[in-house]
């Protein structure tokens, strides 16, 4: 039985707030990038994408800017904030199981043994999210945009054959 809707997913605006902070990490600084374009280049609705912008931008880790001069832009703080930071200023704190809320005290925690499992997957995750900053994926996303495009360019410049294949 395939199921897709697994709890233990990333929520969909989780992702795209992912996408906008990698995205507006490859910019110069000091470039503001529209709506449309971030809308665009992120593949999220934009009516979503405005909510998770003003998310991100209440935690500081873009700035808006309305006006002919407007924008988005990621702030200092945003290019070295971790994925956990960016999930959780659009999620909230990021918790696998309802016995690890600190909040909330589970009455089986002492003797269930589910419960270090779940403690030692949630660590796990959470320590690979925190040791992921944006500017680390903004450096890979321009490195693998650059070998693309030096492939693209590799490709069209390879004589074709008579049948449109290229000579390799």
């Amino acid at each position: 039985m395939k199921r897709t809707n697994s709890s233990m997913q990333l929520t969909r605006a989780a992702d795209y707030a992912i996408r906008v902070m990698v995205y507006l990490a490859t910019q110069p600084a000091d470039r503001r990038i529209l709506l449309p374009t971030l809308a665009e280049a992120t593949e999220a609705p934009e009516s979503f994408l405005s909510k998770i912008l003003q998310a991100l931008s209440r935690a500081e880790l873009i700035s808006s800017r309305r006006g002919q001069s407007g924008g988005f832009a990621i702030l200092p703080r945003g290019r070295q904030a971790s994925m956990h930071e960016v999930i959780e200023a659009i999620d909230g704190p990021i918790c696998l199981n309802v016995c690890l809320m600190t909040e909330r005290s589970c009455s089986r925690k002492v003797w269930c043994p589910a419960h270090p499992i779940w403690a030692q997957a949630q660590q796990a995750m959470l320590n690979v999210l925190t040791g992921t900053l944006i500017a680390e994926l903004a450096s890979q996303a321009s490195a693998m945009e650059e070998q693309a495009a030096a492939g693209s360019d590799a490709a069209s410049s390879r004589p074709l054959h008579a049948h449109g294949k290229s000579a390799s």
